[in-house]
């Protein structure tokens, strides 16, 4: 998660600590260089002193509040380099922790710059009350915009600490501002405190508060302006930063999930709207993940185009009356191999086997309804109709026969093929239900699979199935014998495949 706990600690200590020290000092600079050489100040008796004596202020005060600063921070973050040093998922304190440290971070500086401005406004209230109002004004803008700054970065250098944090879980509700606030401070810190600036100079020397010449007011307008644009430009950019690292993180995972990926997967990094949405993203493509997974097992258990048809228009129990081809499988001698193997061997065997069937089956349009123990029972022209069911079927046979032979020849097979009108649709209550044939078709097919376990050539099929087959795999095919299978009254006429060069049927 973006690093060790021990990285991510060396990566939170020092960019903290300079930030610390860097953001106060540069506020600092700016606000005395303002009050020294921008800024209209009204007419003190003795300049040169009170300019040393707030020199002397200022160095005493810095000299405090670094360290002090420093500290405080440190302290404020010793739950979570405690936590990073344990190396486990956070408890919800030490989450929340983790979300609020740049927010704490902020009010360290503000806390910092509000004991500094009540300082140096009472310091200077001695020497003159117009002079205490301007440093006070001048010292609050100066913290205002130290401590927008200050928070932007810390909330961006916690980023990979925030990741992993939330990686086990995401609160419900945001523990940070978000978007909205987050601009409103932008506008607050990049517009508002420089044009306040200039409003209040321009309220003073319209009041007679302030006495300044026309290049004073010309340099403090031009300083004020600079201000403005430096510094908003700088917030703008880490606001805008913040905003769009993780939604360009989610384009990139979104375009994934478009190409198939289903292990998208974005760091939620921020504790605002914009974590819950990265951590929305992530449930949704777990979701996701679970539906396809939920889907390909359904289609293994029921076959792909029934799970298709299930999904598309939903499920009802009944059946319609369909115009289908059945294939039937059978092993030879399954007892005997089952006795003479280990369980785990016959399962391989097994494999094997229904590997081939499914794919000759598959290859013809078919689809294969159910496994049961060492046969296969496979439906052409249901659930989807078929233009040629009853040839698909004959070729299927005839190529799992040739195929079986050349890939599985340990097993010894009976193929049963019959064609005609049976009932397909979903068979068994509410709770559970399994989509299947019934009707003539697939009681000969089973009875003509016994009768090939007899046949040299170990494939049969009905003249039915011949007769309904288009004249291109009718051909391919030979009626014999009329025989009165078990358990039907009316007798079968017989069809085997024709003989080739090197094998002659036998019916």
């Amino acid at each position: 998660m973006r690093g060790s706990p021990s990285d991510l600690e060396r990566r939170l200590w020092r960019p903290y600590a300079a930030l610390m020290i860097g953001a106060n000092v540069i506020g600092v600079a700016v606000v005395f260089a303002l009050i020294r050489w921008v800024l209209p100040l009204p007419h003190i008796d003795d300049p040169g002193a009170v300019r040393q004596t707030n020199i002397i202020a200022l160095s005493a005060y810095l000299l405090f509040a670094v360290p002090a600063g420093v500290l405080w921070v440190l302290w404020l973050l010793r739950p979570v380099t405690d936590w990073l040093r344990a190396d486990r998922a956070p408890t919800a304190a030490e989450q929340r922790v983790v979300l609020l440290a740049a927010a704490r971070e902020l009010v360290v500086h503000a806390a910092l710059w509000t004991i500094g401005g009540i300082a140096f406004t009472l310091l200077n209230w001695h020497y003159d009350g117009h002079l205490a109002l301007i440093v006070a004004i001048t010292v609050a803008l100066g913290g205002a915009t130290t401590c927008a700054v200050a928070y932007l970065l810390a909330q961006r250098i916690m980023r990979p600490i925030a990741a992993r944090a939330l990686a086990e879980a995401v609160p419900d509700d945001p523990a940070l501002p978000g978007i909205g606030m987050r601009l409103l401070l932008t506008w607050a810190v990049g517009t508002g405190v420089p044009v306040l600036g200039l409003t209040l100079v321009g309220a003073g020397e319209l009041t007679g508060v302030l006495d300044a010449s026309a290049d004073r007011l010309g340099a403090t307008a031009v300083s004020l302006g600079g201000i403005a644009l430096v510094t908003g430009f700088a917030v703008m950019a880490l606001t805008a930063r913040s905003i769009a690292d993780p939604l360009e993180g989610l384009r990139a995972a979104l375009a994934r999930v478009q190409r198939g990926e289903a292990d998208a997967h974005v760091d939620v990094d921020d504790g605002s709207e914009v974590g819950l949405l990265q951590a929305g993203f992530n449930r949704m493509v777990e979701g996701l993940r679970e539906r396809e997974e939920l889907r390909d097992l359904f289609g293994r258990q029921v076959g792909e185009e029934v799970a298709r048809q299930a999904l598309e228009r939903g499920i009802t129990l009944g059946g319609e009356e369909r115009e289908v081809a059945v294939l039937f499988i059978d092993l030879v001698g399954s007892t005997e191999l089952a006795h003479e193997r280990p369980p785990a061997e016959v399962v391989e065997l097994l494999n094997e086997f229904f590997c081939v069937v499914v794919a000759v089956v598959a290859e013809e349009g078919g689809s294969v309804n159910k496994f049961v123990g060492d046969a296969a029972l496979c439906v052409f022209g249901a659930p989807l109709p078929h233009d040629d069911a009853a040839g698909a079927a004959l070729r299927a046979a005839r190529a799992l026969r040739r195929r079986l032979a050349e890939e599985v020849p340990q097993c010894d097979v009976g193929i049963g093929v019959s064609a005609g009108t049976a009932v397909a649709g979903n068979i068994g209550a509410a709770e559970r239900y399994e989509y299947t044939v019934i009707g003539d078709p697939v009681n000969e097919a089973s009875r003509l699979t016994e009768l090939a376990k007899q046949h040299d050539e170990r494939v049969l099929a009905s003249e039915a199935a011949v007769q309904r087959a288009a004249a291109g795999e009718a051909e391919h095919w030979e009626l014999g014998t009329t025989e009165t299978l078990r358990g039907r009254a009316t007798p079968t006429r017989l069809a085997a495949p024709r003989a080739t060069a090197d094998e002659p049927a036998e019916i």
